[in-house]
């Protein structure tokens, strides 16, 4: 045989090289574990070529994949074993020198992929801003920030007197330190104005040398804008902070009882210690706000990450905060995958909001994730809320999160009256009753604002015709077309197809076509008729589209530049409005005779939420609620008594009828554009889960399967949607069962023909 390393000729090299190849792989472990962002629950082994130090595990990598090249994550560093050499794909490119997260994060994105029944190589992808999946690199780019020129810092503001605008914004650069382009468009400086005072020599752009890493300590605290403490928030602040490892604490606290300042002081020590801060909001709109709180209590870097930035400075924003380089981090759900050097405390502000919980993809609740993030990293964690979920409320009574009260507004508020009108057989205008718009009229002449909740955005949620009952229905989902007057056209909100306002009837001509129901538009439209001299504002998904247009309506609320404030669940959460001394609710009706077990725990936290916008100040605040049905229990529970002793029932109800938070639930949802394949889908579905049942339940920690059968709403955005339940008393054993379900169902023969997905604790059955 001839020895591979004795060579003549040129076609000998490539022997060589093979056999030296073979003879390293042999004797290093240079074979890696890849997680890739696609569906299947796998990892894939990849060979390290020599030219490349073997890649870190957490670090990203470019590999084949059949006829792609994706980017996938290191997991792991394989020895030979078993594995055939031959067959595998080596590594094209390695993208980072060292791990994306820290193992701790490492640590939960396993879990989370575990639990969730998730791709982790999607959950991988998932976790990074969307430049750091494209390959972008991890090297922070200094920060350009405007300020004054030295001939700024000499002029006079009032020789700019003449020019409104430039002289605001001058102003604004006295008072404050300098700024980033996206932090002057949220104090309302247009570019145009940037431009005139930079023609002028006024501001200049200059770039902020990096910091070091938690350079901060108690001497950068704002003690002039720190609030005294009552006793309740005091004890709470002392409770948080006499713990600096793993605790979970509910901050149960009512509407205006100052649970923010609580978080403000509690954070003192953290950042004293010179370690980071994650702050988790429901909502963009909430963050603005929450951001202009702790910038005037803190002067440290504080970064805010939601869906609302541009790819760019969300990647800027996370690089800082994994580099060091913001004490606070202030962002939505998906902040919480957001790595830091130091962590020192998490908190989750409305924690009971259901924005938390993703409801599509990968379906994770951000809150849930808090606890097991704080967990691994051995910090603090703060639940807050008025209106906590009976989850987190049944944790809390058992013992397994500390509970601390706020029982009394701050500032001496006090708590707004309830009211609830009969709305039987009255004549009502948009949604109004006369006695409402008494009420309205009544507050305004005195000088205050009032806020109108809708949970009904567009001008109304049907169109039909007067003279053949047509009605319009969207051609891909069970629903019905909502009328956009304003700019004409009719659209579904559930698959955003959208059409021209008709002008006749498509079944018999007609022009006689009529909308039906109310909506935030047209309301809007009927006070700026009923009430001329006092201005309107609408807060909704289509009024706040622009970049910049809820933080400036936010802005002119607390200006009282208006003094009718309508919205949706926008304007009911978190939301500090001192001047609002009236707050309605126009229709809740149907959320009283909702299919979904949780619609009364949703119905009551929307309910208070929104009523807590009410007499945040010194003036009494009060709360009405239109309804057919005033004699409702829970209508009037909530009313007399409050949240609290709602729960207790609820929790007894809960508890009598199997559901959580005493039993567990995971959903399955299908879909397809053809009910006959979902049919086909469904009976090995049956078959798999009825030997799974037999197999894995017993008398003592039994498994159940509710359906399959069709979702409430049937057919969306073209396809067929079926769901079935499993629910168990021992969260290990429904676990283990849908693993197992998932892996049998992901090679069934119909797999490939619906679209099929878990969603364990969900929240939304819908």
């Amino acid at each position: 045989m001839k020895n591979p390393l004795l060579f003549s000729g040129e076609a000998d090299y490539t022997q060589v090289y093979i056999s030296i190849n073979y003879l390293v792989l042999m004797s290093h472990a240079l074979l890696v574990e890849v997680a890739l962002a696609i569906p299947l629950r796998k990892q894939f082994s990849y060979l390290c070529p020599l030219e490349f130090e073997l890649p870190v595990i957490g670090s990203r990598v470019c590999v084949p994949f059949g006829s792609r090249s994706l980017t996938g994550i290191v997991t792991a560093h394989l020895e030979r074993g078993e594995i055939n050499l031959n067959k595998l794909k080596a590594i094209t490119d390695c993208l980072d020198s060292e791990t994306l997260q820290p193992s701790t994060m490492l640590k939960m994105l396993k879990w989370a992929s575990n639990y969730y029944v998730y791709s982790l190589g999607e959950i991988y992808q998932q976790a990074l801003p969307v430049l750091l999946r494209k390959g972008a690199s991890t090297d922070i780019v200094q920060q350009q920030v405007w300020q004054l020129t030295p001939l700024g810092k000499s002029t006079d503001s009032e020789t700019l007197i003449r020019a409104k605008k430039q002289h605001q914004a001058f102003e604004l650069f006295e008072q404050h330190p300098p700024q980033t382009t996206e932090q002057l468009r949220q104090l309302d400086i247009s570019a145009a104005t940037q431009k005139a005072l930079l023609q002028k020599e006024l501001i200049e752009q200059v770039s902020l040398a990096l910091p070091l890493p938690c350079a901060w300590n108690e001497q950068q605290l704002n003690s002039d804008d720190r609030h005294r403490l009552n006793p309740e928030q005091a004890i709470c602040v002392a409770a948080i902070n006499a713990k600096a490892s793993f605790q979970t604490s509910l901050l149960l606290g009512i509407t205006g009882s100052g649970k923010t300042e609580v978080y403000l002081q509690a954070l003192e020590s953290v950042i004293a210690a010179g370690k980071q801060a994650l702050i988790l909001v429901p909502e963009i709109g909430l963050t603005p706000q929450t951001l202009h709180r702790f910038q005037s209590r803190f002067n440290v870097p504080i970064v805010f990450l939601h869906s609302g930035l541009n790819d760019k400075e969300r990647l800027d924003g996370w690089l800082r905060a994994r580099a060091g380089q913001a004490a606070i981090i202030i962002g939505t759900r998906s902040a919480i995958f957001t790595p830091m050097v130091a962590p020192g405390i998490i908190i989750v502000d409305e924690e009971h909001d259901n924005s938390f919980k993703q409801q599509d993809t990968f379906r994770y609740n951000a809150r849930d994730l808090a606890v097991v993030r704080a967990h691994l990293e051995n910090i603090p964690l703060v639940l807050g809320s008025a209106t906590p979920s009976l989850e987190t409320l049944h944790n809390a009574k058992s013992g397994k999160y500390q509970l601390l009260n706020l029982t009394k507004r701050a500032a001496n508020a006090s708590e707004a009256s309830h009211q609830i009108i009969d709305i039987k057989g009255v004549q009502l205008q948009s949604g109004m009753s006369p006695q409402l718009l008494e009420l309205i009229k009544h507050h305004l002449t005195r000088g205050n604002q009032v806020m109108l909740f809708l949970n009904r955005r567009g001008y109304a949620p049907a169109l039909l015709c007067h003279e053949c009952g047509w009605l319009g229905e969207c051609q891909r989902c069970d629903a019905h077309y909502t009328v956009h007057q304003r700019y004409q056209y009719i659209q579904c909100h559930h698959c955003g197809s959208q059409h021209p306002l008709p002008k006749q009837c498509p079944d018999c001509s007609s022009t006689q076509l009529v909308t039906a129901g109310v909506g935030t538009e047209q309301l809007e439209l009927t006070l700026n008729d009923l009430f001329p001299d006092y201005k309107t504002v609408r807060i909704d998904r289509d009024s706040t589209r622009r970049k910049g247009a809820l933080d400036k309506s936010i802005a002119g609320i607390n200006n009282n530049d208006y003094q009718i404030l309508i919205g949706t669940q926008m304007l009911a959460k978190g939301h500090h409005f001192p001047n609002v001394t009236l707050v309605a609710l126009l229709d809740v009706d149907g959320a009283l005779f909702s299919a979904d077990f949780r619609a009364n725990e949703k119905l009551a936290q929307l309910y208070l939420q929104v009523a807590g916008r009410a007499g945040r100040a010194s003036k009494p605040g009060q709360v009405v609620l239109q309804s057919h049905h005033p004699e409702h229990q829970l209508l009037q529970r909530l009313s007399q008594e409050g949240y609290l002793p709602f729960t207790e029932s609820a929790l007894i109800e809960r508890k009598a009828a199997q559901l959580p938070p005493f039993w567990h639930i995971a959903l399955l949802r299908i879909e397809s554009h053809d009910n006959t394949q979902i049919q086909q889908f469904i009976a090995e579905l049956n078959k798999h889960s009825g030997q799974l049942l037999v197999q894995l339940s017993s008398k003592e920690t039994p498994v159940r399967q509710i359906g399959p059968m069709p979702a409430p709403m049937e057919r969306r955005a073209g396809r067929f949607r079926w769901q079935v339940i499993f629910e168990s008393s021992k969260r290990s054993q429904l676990h283990k069962f849908v693993v197992m379900l998932s892996d049998q169902l992901a090679h069934t023969k119909s797999n490939r023909y619906v679209r099929w997905s878990l969603d364990v604790d969900p929240t939304d059955m819908v």
